[in-house]
Formats: structure tokens, sequence, C-alpha cells
């Protein structure tokens, strides 16, 4: 980072506007800031502090921005122009301002107000990059690696800070530290070790929690007959112990099961011998039973005999009847068919008039045949009528045509009224497609731009990624090149060291010595162990020079990456790519709209085309409906004339009739109804006949069979159910007969009957006696190896928890080392240093190694500053420093430093703190410094040292500022910046050249 200049308006001391050119001043590499107390030296730093990061020093963020000198009408302005990372940039902040107002009394207040421009070289001009806070200062942040915590310390090197730092105790440089170096999160990494660990031992109680439930549960299983461990969830030995219990338990649980297995064998052999003893018993009961049934039931069948043979009679007189039952049923057929005639015969005769109320058969049929030859004359008639209401259905429908062209004149005329409406909509419609169809070519036009944009952003964001990668590269390269020179450098002294071992080495006796001429050389220098010589030296600068070429390579990549941002961001400006994308897709999306509003068109101009048509057609229908209305006029007085006469015809033929077919109706039905009534007459008269003739046959098969009378043949006559009921009450008998003598036969029964009576219930309660011993035997059996089973089950679960578990207790003992390690609190730690104060203290190591370089040659070689790792507080390893004094050789507090000997070591300390900050932040090249006040501190000799230190920083290509008012610095430092102060306000001078 270098500055070139710096314009401040109405700020801090400054009432109007001061500029700084750094350029002009950093020319010599070494310029002084000097100036009265309270001029505003320190306010220059502030004001490029606030240009950088918004906000000055913490020290000073109360203070008031704004010059109390200013003029009320002159807004407060902070403006830097400086080169980071390769980029010219130009920040310009203006903090809130209170400002009178434009009209009328009173003030108003702006708001706060950036700017962040880069100088475009191609084009020799600045470009605006943006007008956003926030971007700014993450644009700013990243380019420079460091906060603005770190940029005080690194880069306005503040004295009177670092010398309490130098006499502070461990606790307060550990804050200074953790601050610069960002190391929260190895802090997070102790918290998150911790809540590892609790995790895993939470997890491992849970695991052994459950292993003791399965360990209850198979106390349970075994009927208390396990003893549980008496250990506690994380305890040791306690899967162990578990497991141990459980063996033990299903040791004792398959021997229980053995001995009830035997006792089920025994009670299974009592339960078979009772069960037998049973059976027999039962038989003999059986048997007993049976043959006194038998006995009873043939004592039953005696007492039934007479019913039976009645039975038997009463089956011979029924199959005598049957040859008689053709006759009978022929007898009531003709009785059903009589009946049925006569009553035919008093229906027809009821339907007739009076006067053929006695007509015989004869009669009724010579009538019929009269009232048929009269309805044969109505068929004339018939034919008039027919065509009479053929004339009223044409005048009907005559009268619907006329109503229907009615509704097709009013349907058309209310059409047609609104033709001109719909047209006009439909046209409208039109119009509206034709200019949707335009805005689709001009959306069109705008799609491919901003698609391109689109593009181009996400390449701008893409290459923005690599941009910080290869600017990380090339830092990491810097550092490289940082770190061959030092070792270079450092090789370099070494043989120069001991280049006299080396020129020592070229001696010979007598011959002069290149350096002092003498011939004897008494005691020529030795090469010690580790010696230098020209190939390590030249080794090593191979090295650096390696190491450039890298960097540069680098460096070229980065220009490259960059030139090709700088054109991806040309292209798609500012604007993030989502914003883009959401445009690219607005113009999508009112693209897509315009098309579908525009493929509207020809839909609206066929519309348009079919009522066209429509109107056309309704305008002919409604000329066809006004032909046919005229049309319809003479056709209706011709049908009036017609039915006029057919009306008259009618009138005579069906004479008291409404009409000739009622007329005709009633001619039918009296021909149907009189033939009808002979045809019954002569019925009836064939039904009296054949009943007459079936009573004789009857009378004669009666007699035949042995019947006195038919009657009493017909009361003999069984129906089939009455003769299958009958027949299976003598079949019952008789085979209630023939099992009765069977049973009584059979020997077995005969010779139970002689035996005692069975006593089944005695054998019935010693069989379930042995049945309820088996039950027993088998429910303990039963109970004994479910025992078995779920001890197996558990022990099993139990087993497979304690495998899985046992990955989990070791990341829990490796995760509690860790745990116990990084917090300090582990044996293995013998310092008892956290990880955070680790981290720090190798961090300050770092810094009082590049702060002795500086030391050394402030204080001629005197004083080294070393860190110390001693314990304090309570047992832990602090962040100790303390210097070695080379003339003593003692180890000593930094407390015990001089003021001027604590200047220049907090300076050298100041100095190593940047270089490893700027390290540490990304390898930024530092390119201006500035160190504020305490060189009235030094006497000569070592101000001459400290400025000669000062003064090698520009090899780095560093300028240095030193903030003083101490005179003879003005002697010693040509270029110069003085603030003077007056009345009304402060004012910079430059001097020197």
């Amino acid at each position: 980072m270098r500055l070139h200049r710096l314009d401040i308006t109405a700020f801090g001391p400054f009432g109007g506007k001061q500029s700084v050119d750094f350029d002009a001043l950093s020319a010599a590499g070494l310029f002084l800031l000097h100036g009265p107390t309270g001029a505003g030296k320190t306010s220059v730093l502030d004001a490029v502090c606030y240009a950088l990061y918004g906000s000055v020093p913490g020290a000073r963020q109360g203070m008031a921005l704004r010059s109390d000198h200013a003029d009320p009408r002159t807004r407060t302005e902070v403006t830097l122009d400086l080169t980071v990372a390769g980029r010219r940039l130009e920040i310009t902040r203006q903090p809130p301002w209170e400002r009178p107002k434009l009209r009328g009394k009173g003030s108003t207040v702006d708001k706060a107000q950036t700017w962040l421009r880069e100088y475009d070289s191609v084009a020799g001009a600045w470009k605006d990059l943006s007008r956003s806070h926030q971007e700014i200062g993450e644009e700013i942040t990243q380019l420079l690696g460091m906060s603005r915590e770190q940029f005080c310390q690194v880069v306005l090197l503040p004295q009177g800070d670092f010398a309490r730092f130098l006499r502070a105790d461990a606790e307060a440089r550990g804050r200074l530290l953790g601050r610069l170096f960002d190391t929260q999160r190895f802090a997070d990494v102790e918290k998150r070790l911790a809540e590892r660990r609790r995790t895993t031992e939470a997890r491992v109680r849970d695991g052994d929690a459950a292993l003791l439930a399965d360990a209850h549960r198979m106390q349970q299983a075994a009927g208390d007959a396990m003893e549980l461990p008496e250990l506690t969830p994380g305890e040791p030995g306690l899967a162990d112990a578990v497991l141990s219990a459980a063996a033990v338990a299903r040791s004792t649980a398959r021997e229980q099961l053995a001995v009830a297995r035997c006792r089920l064998a025994a009670a299974e052999s009592a339960q078979a011998a009772a069960g037998r003893a049973l059976e027999d018993t039962r038989e003999l009961a059986r048997l007993q039973a049976r043959f006194t049934q038998a006995r009873e039931r043939a004592r039953l069948l005696e007492e039934r005999a007479g019913a039976y043979h009645a039975a038997q009679a009463r089956m011979q007189r029924s199959r005598k009847a049957e040859a008689v039952a053709p006759a009978l049923q022929l007898r009531d057929d003709a009785e059903a068919e009589h009946d049925r005639c006569a009553r035919q015969e008093t229906h027809a005769r009821a339907l007739l008039p009076e006067t053929y109320a006695d007509a015989g058969a004869a009669g009724l049929a010579a009538a019929a045949r009269r009232a048929a030859e009269e309805l044969g004359g109505l068929e004339s008639a018939r034919r008039a009528e027919q065509r009479l209401a053929a004339l009223l259905a044409e005048r009907a429908g005559l009268d619907r045509q006329e109503r229907a062209d009615d509704d097709v004149l009013a349907d058309a005329e209310q059409w047609l009224a609104g033709w001109q409406q719909t047209r006009a909509g439909l046209q409208s419609r039109i119009d509206a497609a034709q200019e949707a169809a335009t805005r689709a070519e001009q959306l069109a036009e705008r799609r491919e731009p901003a698609r391109r944009r689109l593009r181009a952003a996400r390449e701008r964001d893409r290459l923005t990624e690599e941009t910080a990668t290869a600017a990380d590269l090339a830092r990491r390269a810097g550092q490289a090149v940082l770190a061959a020179k030092e070792h270079w450098l450092d090789v370099k002294e070494q043989r120069l060291e001991g280049i006299a071992a080396e020129l020592a080495a070229r001696l010979t006796d007598g011959e002069p010595c290149a350096v002092c001429g003498a011939t004897e050389h008494p005691a020529p220098a030795r090469k010690d162990a580790g010696h230098v010589d020209r190939e390590a030296e030249e080794a090593a600068l191979a090295a650096y020079q390696q190491a450039q070429q890298r960097q540069g390579d680098a460096e070229r990549h980065l220009a490259a990456v960059r030139e090709a941002l700088a054109a991806a961001t040309a292209e798609a400006g500012d604007d993030p790519a989502d914003r883009l994308a959401r445009e690219a897709d607005e113009v999508e999306r009112l693209f897509a709209t315009a098309r579908r509003d525009a493929s509207a068109l020809h839909a609206a101009q066929e519309e348009l085309r079919a009522a066209e048509q429509e109107r056309e057609r309704r305008s002919a229908d409604r000329q066809e409906a006004a032909v046919r209305a005229a049309a319809r006029v003479g056709h209706r007085e011709r049908l009036e004339r017609e039915r006029a006469l057919l009306e008259e015809e009618l009138a005579q033929a069906r004479g008291a009739a409404g009409s000739v077919a009622a007329r005709a109706a009633q001619l039918e039905r009296r021909a149907a109804l009189l033939t009808d009534a002979a045809e019954a007459v002569r019925a009836a008269e064939d039904a009296a006949q054949r009943l007459k003739d079936a009573d004789a046959r009857l009378a004669d098969a009666a007699f035949r069979a042995g019947f006195d009378t038919p009657q009493a043949a017909a009361e003999a006559l069984l129906t089939d159910l009455e003769h299958r009921e009958l027949q299976r009450r003598l079949d019952a008998w008789q085979a209630e007969e023939a099992a009765v003598r069977a049973v009584l036969a059979e020997t077995d029964a005969a010779a139970a009957d002689r035996r005692p009576p069975a006593d089944l219930a005695t054998a019935e309660r010693a069989a379930a006696a042995a049945a309820e011993r088996l039950r027993a035997a088998a429910s303990a059996c039963d109970a004994a190896a479910r025992r078995c089973t779920e001890l197996d089950r558990l022990s099993a679960r139990a087993a497979q928890g304690v495998r899985r578990l046992a990955p989990l207790r070791e990341e829990y003992d490796r995760v509690a080392r860790l745990a116990a390690l990084a917090a300090g609190t582990s044996a293995d730690n013998e310092r008892r240093m956290r990880l955070e104060s680790y981290v720090l203290a190798a961090r300050l190591e770092q810094v009082a190694a590049a702060a002795t370089a500086r030391l050394r040659r402030m204080s001629s070689g005197r004083y080294t500053l070393v860190h110390s790792d001693d314990r304090t507080g309570r047992g832990r390893s602090g962040l100790g420093l303390h210097v070695v004094d080379a003339w003593t050789g003692r180890e000593r507090d930094t407390a015990t430093l001089s003021g001027g000997e604590t200047f220049f070591a907090s300076l050298a300390l100041a100095l190593g703190l940047a270089d490893v900050v700027t390290d540490e932040a990304g390898g930024v090249r530092l390119d201006t410094l500035f160190i504020d006040e305490g060189f009235g501190s030094l006497d000569d000799q070592t101000l001459d040292e400290v400025l000669d230190v000062l003064d090698s920083l520009r090899e780095r290509d560093r300028s240095v500022g030193i903030v003083s008012h101490v005179p003879d610095l003005r002697r010693r430092i040509h270029a110069q910046l003085e603030v003077v102060k007056g009345r009304s306000g402060s004012v910079l001078r430059r001097r020197g050249h």
C-alpha cells in the first residue's frame, strides 16, 4: 500500500481545504510530520484512517470529525489517493453534515456519503466503482487484508501503546495479540472440542444407560437371580460387568430348563396312564348305558304295537283307493270347468243390454252379425274424419311456422342491432394484438443484450473469485521472495562473518597476507562448524532469484485476470448478477407476454370474419322469414274452406256420438260383447254335459274297488305327504325294532351290564389332576425356555450395544484428551497452556525475533527480545516477554528498561509486529508507515542508530513518516510536513526537497 495524496476539508483542526502530497514527501524515503502540541499532527493520521475505514483510531472515536473553524456552508470531506494490490484507487468520504437550509431559517442534516473510484491507465481517466458504504468497506478491507485495529497497529505505529505492551502482563498482551492476529478461531476450536466432549460423553452415558436398562430387563427375566454391577453410566468396566452377570444368569437359566424338562416328562407319563384308565371307564359306562337303553326301547315298542298295526291297515285301504283316484280327478276337473264356464256366461250376459238377457247362443250370434254390417258402412266417414284431423294439424303447423319465423325475425333484429358494437370490440382486439406484435419485436431486440450483460456479470463474479485466488498466490509468492531474500542475506552475513577463515585457508608460510601483507601467520582463523562458503551463498541467491521469477509469473497472471475482470466489468457494469438475471427474466417475461398477446391476432381476425358471415346469414334469415309469412296467408284460407265441408259431412255420419270414431267404437264394442256372450253360452252348455258323464264313471269305479260310495273312496285316499309320513312311521318302527334286537344280542354290552356300575367321576377327577400336573410342568418348562430365550436375546442385544458403544467410547476418550489438551487441563500439557495462548505465544515469538533484528542495531548489539513460556498465575503458561542484556549476560524484565531504552525497544517491537501482522494478513506491501512520537527520550547516538534502522526500511521500498516535535529531527530529516496552528485553524506546509 502506497499513499499518493490526501485532501482534507473542514476536518479536525483544519478549517479549510489542506492537501498532502505523499509522493513528494516519500521521495527521500524518510519524512517528518512536526508542529506544536495541539496543532493537528495526529489528525493527519486520523484522516488517513477515516478515508480507508470510515472511522478514526479507537482511542479517538468519540471525538467530533468536523472542524470548529470551518465555514457552516463548507462540508467536511476527506479524499485519499493510494495504490493497493496494484490498483490505483481514490476514496472520498463525507460524514453526516448539519448545514443551514437553502431556504428559510434553521438547519438540515445531510446523510454520510462515500465514493470509490479507480484510475484506468488505458483510458487515462478515473472510473466510478461504487457509492455504497458497505461495498466500499468490504473492498478496502479485502485489498488491505487487515482490519482497522490491525491497520492502526501496523501502519500508524502508536509508540505509547507499544511501550505499554512492552511492560504489560500476559493477559493484556494476549488481548492485543488476539485482536491483531484474529485467534478467535482457535478459541472456537477449544469451545468446539469442549462441546464435542460433552456431546460424546452424553452419548456414552446414554449408551451405558441403555446397557443398564438391558441389564435390569435381564434381571427381571432371570427372576431376580441376577446381581447387577454397582456402577453408574459412564464409569469404566460397566460393559464387562454387565456381560459377566448376563453369562451367569444364562447358565443358571439353562440348568433350571433341564430340571423343568425332566419334570415335564414324568408328568406326561402319569397323564397318559390316567387318560387310558379314563377311556376304559368311559367305554364300560357307555356299554352299560347302551344295554339299559336297549331294554327301555324294547319296552316302548311293545307299548306302541297297536298303533303300528292300525297304520298298516290304513296303508292297505289307501292302496285300494288309488284305483279310484283317476275317476275322482276327472270328476273334479269337470266340476271346476263347469263352474268356470258358468261364471263366464254370467259375466258376459251382465255386459249386454236387458233385451238380450234370455237370448240363446244363436240369437246372440245373429245380433253380432247385424252390428258388424252397420260398422262397415262408416268407413267413408272415417276417412273424412282423418282428413279433417290432417287439416287441423296442417293449420297448427302453419301457426308454429309463424311463431318460429317471428322468433327468427326478433332474434335477427336483436343481433343486428348490436352488430356495430360487436364489430368495434373485435377490431379493438385486432388493434391490441397488432400493438403486442410490435412490442414483441422491440423486446426481441433487447433480449440478447440483456443476456450478454448477464453472462458478463457471471463472468465478472467468477473472475472476482479467481482474482482473489491469484492475489493470494501472488501474496504467497511475495512471502516466498521475502523469505528467500532474508535467507540469502542471512547466508551472506554468515559468510562475511566467516570470511576470515576462508581467507586464512589461502595463507602460505612466507607468502604475504592479502589483507595485512605480513609473511608470518601465527594464529590463522579456523573454519568452525556450519561454515558457509561461496557455493552456499550462490545457491541461496539462485533460490531468491527463482522466487522472484515465480513472483513475477504470479503477478503477471494476476494482471491478466484483472484485465479480464475489467473487460467483464465494462460489459456488465456494477450491477449484481442476480439483478441482471431478474432484468433478463423480466425482458423474457414481457417478450413472452407480448408474443402471447400477439398470437391472439389471427383468432380475433377469424372471429371478425365469422361475425360478418353471421351478420349476412341473419340478414338472409330475416328476408326468408318475411317471404314465408306472405305465402302462409293464402294457404290458411284454402284450409278453412275444406274444413267447413268436411265438418258438415261428419255431422250426418256420427249421429248422437261425439265423432265417427266414437260411433265406430260403440259398434265394435257391441259386436264384440255379443260374440263373447254367444261363445260363453255354448261353452257352459258343453261343460254341464261333461260333468254329468264324469259322475257316472266315478260311481262305477268306486263299486269295482270295493267301496260303497265314491265319498268313501275319496276319504280312504291319502295325499303324497300323508302317504310319505305314514310310510316313514312304519319304517321307523321296524328300524327301531331291528336296532333293539341287535343291541340286546351284543355280547360286550351284555357282559358290561353284568359288571358293577362304572365310576366315571372318580376316573375323570384322576385324569384332570394328572392333566393339571402336566400343564403346570409344561408351563414351568415353557417359562424356563422363554427365560433362556429372553436372556439370550437380551445378552446378544447387550453385546451388540457394547460393540456399538466401543467406537463411541474410544471417540469420547480421544476427544476428551484433545479437549483437555486444548484447554490446558491435561497432564500431558506440561505448561498448562490453552490452544489460543499457544498460538499467541508462537506469534509473540515471531514478533520478538523480528523485533530483535532491529533492536540489536538500535542498541549496538546490546539488547535482545526473547519470548518466555514461564508459568504465571494459576499454573498456566503466559505470554512472557524478556530482554537479554549482552553486557551482563542476564535476562531481565522489560519493565527495568529506561525511558530511551523503552522507546527504541517498543519501536523495534512495533516494526517487528508490523512485519508479522503484514505476513499474517496476506503479505500486502506496506510502502508507507507512520511512527507517532517518542523520539525526545533518545540521546544523539541512539537517535542516529534509530534513524539508521528506519532509513533501512527503504530497502523494501518503504517510506516512513515520523510524527514528532523534537527540534533535532528537523535538522536530520530534510523532507518535512509542518502543521501550523492559528486562530482560524491549522494549515499544512511542506518543506525540504
